[in-house]
């Protein structure tokens, strides 16, 4: 690997207390790399060095930093290639799927370099002073940047590319899994033009005492981060001191609801997109799958023989359509939503049994008849397991699909536009696929509802979220 050391202020430094720490390929179990692990003092050298590139970066015309991510958009997509096979390493996900990471995270650099000349203002006559109101919309600061393990390109791309159309400067902690990914993207950077000290990368094994540090420096304004719901709370709580302004993008336990008019090609289609993208392990998967039960045979024997089909792996086999999951961990806690489910009473249509052999690979697995009271209903499956029930009443399953604490995403099918539309309006989820599997999207704002998170990443949105308001009162 070419660069394992952190990224401060546009170069490569071991650390301040010269300790590491492995990452691991999760096909092969064998060490990819051992990487810098930052302290306290490398944050405060980050810091100090986003500050003084900001200053000048946020001065610079909205057209000037769009050019420099259109660059990045450019540089990045002559590279997919390169990138997919690191994401593929490190993460563990199929070639097809590491690929289509990385031309989504290369097309927020894109997105947001159009995005970035059209932090429109308003100037307006107030009705009863008769003062003029002009606002207008500034950088909002230094931004700390959070991101997960299973989009180790996509979701820094997503958090660095609006902060930098805004005019922020940026310190990334990645994930202690996939640290690799981030760490390549910083010369591509440097090549389209990002001044150093602008982003810095700080992979560590402290994240919690780092991030809080950073959480508590007053240069900080702006806490953006995509990760389990349990440490986006602690997040939050650390934010509060200084009053920052929080992004969230957190924990969901989508419903994908199949009515009994749905296009059953259509709807097989878009629910193996939206279970086994990224072999599940994303926090759009579809969690809870809801059949009428008029099709729920059909469809769990076509969804079966679909799953059954795939190719388990080392993604870097191009065969290969289902790679390991990231760790030991998560591949136990998956084989553990299973068991209970059928101790319960769940029936395996296919898959279900941890295989033997290295790697963390889990098979794709098909639950039907999975009771309410399955703890893979209550929480994230974070796997490539389909857990199936049925219904029979529209507002009985709306009333289903809204019992969770979680409201990022949801999916339904049915070839009813009227009846489809009214679902999903009384679906209290911040996004929903009509007859798709997938709603992510650059152009798009991303984002839930309840527990699931705080503001929006993508679209318009995304850039405001690393802006302030300013409203000026003046008379002319």
């Amino acid at each position: 690997m070419d660069h394992t050391d952190l990224y401060i202020n546009g170069g490569w430094r071991e650390g301040a207390a010269k300790e590491r720490f492995d990452v691991v390929n999760p096909a092969t179990e064998e060490v990819l790399a051992s990487v810098a692990s930052a302290e306290i003092a490398d944050a405060d050298a980050a810091l100090d060095a986003a500050e003084a590139a900001m200053a000048l970066w946020a001065a610079r015309t909205p057209r000037e930093r769009s050019e420099v991510l259109r660059k990045a958009w450019e540089l990045m997509t002559a590279r997919l290639d390169h990138f997919a096979r690191l994401i593929t390493l490190e993460n563990g996900k199929a070639g097809t799927d590491a690929r289509g990471e990385a031309t989504y995270a290369a097309e927020f650099f894109r997105w947001f370099a159009e995005e970035a000349v059209r932090a429109d203002g308003l100037i307006t006559h107030a009705p009863s002073s008769g003062a003029r109101i002009v606002v207008q919309h500034k950088p909002a600061g230094l931004a700390v940047l959070v991101t997960p393990w299973n989009y180790p390109a996509a979701m820094g791309t997503r958090k660095i590319a609006p902060a930098l159309a805004a005019g922020c400067g940026v310190i990334i902690k990645p994930a202690s899994e996939t640290p690799l990914t981030m760490l390549a993207l910083m010369p591509l950077l440097e090549e389209a033009g990002v001044p150093k000290g602008l982003v810095n990368v700080l992979p560590s094994r402290r994240t919690g005492a780092l991030v809080d540090h950073m959480l508590h420096d007053p240069r900080v304004r702006v806490v953006s981060f995509t990760g389990s719901t349990g440490v986006g709370r602690k997040l939050l709580k650390g934010a509060a001191d200084q009053v920052l302004k929080p992004a969230m993008e957190l924990g969901g336990n989508a419903p994908c609801i199949i009515f009994e008019d749905a296009d059953m090609d259509v709807a097989i289609e878009g629910t193996m997109l939206a279970k086994m993208r990224n072999l599940g392990e994303a926090c759009t998967a579809a969690n809870r799958i809801y059949v009428h039960e008029d099709v729920a045979e059909e469809f769990t024997r076509r969804l079966t023989e679909r799953m059954s089909a795939l190719k388990v792996g080392d993604g870097t086999d191009p065969s290969v359509d289902v790679g390991p999951l990231v760790n030991a961990d998560t591949r136990d806690k998956v084989a553990e939503f299973v068991a209970d489910a059928v101790a319960r009473g769940a029936k395996v249509e296919c898959g279900g049994a941890t295989p033997n052999g290295t790697g963390y690979f889990y098979p794709p697995t098909v639950l039907s008849n999975v009771p309410e009271t399955a703890e893979c209903v209550k929480d994230e499956i974070f796997g490539p397991v389909a857990a199936i029930q049925t219904f029979t009443d529209q507002e009985e399953v709306i009333r289903r699909a809204n019992d969770t604490e979680y409201g990022l995403v949801a999916y339904v099918f049915s070839e009813d536009f009227k009846r489809a539309m009214q679902v999903c309006e009384r679906l209290d989820y911040g996004m929903v696929g009509l007859n798709r599997g997938l709603v992510s999207d650059p152009a798009a704002p991303f984002g839930g509802t309840k527990q699931s998170g705080l503001g929006r990443e993508g679209g318009h949105e995304g850039m405001l979220e690393f802006m302030e308001t300013q409203y000026i009162s003046a008379s002319w």
